[in-house]
């Protein structure tokens, strides 16, 4: 995948960037495995806002992706790579030997016309799904389970890839992207390679529109703010925020406040954090 620039006609299109969509071979997509996705705009089913700065954007059809490869010894051909709107990765129709069709995440070098197939007697091929069990150590892989058969989900985003690290009994160490060193049971399932559409982090939105487009709505510092809509908020001029660290507008610690539970069962999973530390 590339990044293309437009023609600076208007300011806004001057720094403006986006993919050139090299990857993506099928522009419609397969109506059996589309869904109808409901705009909520971060209201719950009180009707209270529980997300905020989220509302408007264009309408959307979601693809039914499948995250748990579980059609083990059928093998599949790639009938096209698809854009899908709800993520950053490139998705690919594949269509089974006895004509079932599917949605899976397009990995970095899966082209039409080739085949992909789940289960143990895969072999270790791009686009291929196997037990972590049958996966040779230092294999670059990704939509991984966490729990046997509930389906891949870590790892899934544009560009990205973990790598098995060690297989030891019944856990497998793989290093995530993130930095972070986690055991993870070695009859889960992952897809080998790398995400697709890895450029997709340099693309440069341009102009607000753009973002209203995708449904974000504007977001406003604390700090300029009043008294009473904010913590931040009030004083003369630039101020600070005239507290110890920074608040959420509710009062409660934001920006760094550690909230992963202490006692969490994982914790005993995970070799090494992200920031380079044990788990205590």
């Amino acid at each position: 995948m590339g990044i293309k620039s437009y023609r600076p006609y208007t300011p806004s299109r001057r720094h403006m960037t986006g993919s050139d969509f090299a990857e993506v071979t099928k522009q419609s997509p397969e109506k059996s495995l589309l869904a109808s996705k409901s705009k909520t705009a971060g209201r719950n089913n009180q009707g209270k806002i529980t997300v905020r700065h989220r509302g408007g954007g264009a309408k959307r059809k979601y693809r039914i992706i499948d995250f748990k490869r579980n059609k083990d010894g059928i093998p599949a051909t790639v009938i096209g790579i698809e854009y899908d709107p709800n993520r950053t990765a490139n998705i690919a129709l594949i269509c089974y030997a006895d004509g079932e069709k599917a949605y899976i995440l397009a990995p970095q070098g899966l082209t039409d016309g080739m085949k992909v197939m789940n289960g143990p007697e895969a072999e270790v091929r791009v686009g291929n799904c196997l037990p972590l069990s049958e996966i040779p150590v230092g294999t670059q892989i990704h939509n991984i389970e966490l729990y046997p058969g509930k389906g891949g989900q870590l790892v899934r985003s544009a560009g990205n890839a973990a790598q098995l690290m060690a297989k030891e009994g019944k856990y497998a160490t793989l290093r995530l992207p993130s930095g972070e060193m986690r055991m993870v049971p070695i009859v889960c399932r992952a897809s080998v390679g790398v995400v697709g559409n890895g450029d997709h982090n340099l693309v440069n939105i341009g102009k607000a529109g753009r973002k209203r487009h995708m449904g974000i709505r504007p977001t406003v510092r604390g700090s300029v703010m009043n008294p009473n809509d904010h913590p931040h908020g009030g004083g003369e001029g630039k101020t600070g925020i005239g507290r110890p660290g920074p608040c959420t507008p509710w009062g409660k610690p934001a920006l760094g406040l550690k909230t992963r539970k202490k006692n969490k069962q994982s914790n005993k999973l995970i070799v090494r954090r992200r920031d380079g530390k044990g788990i205590k």
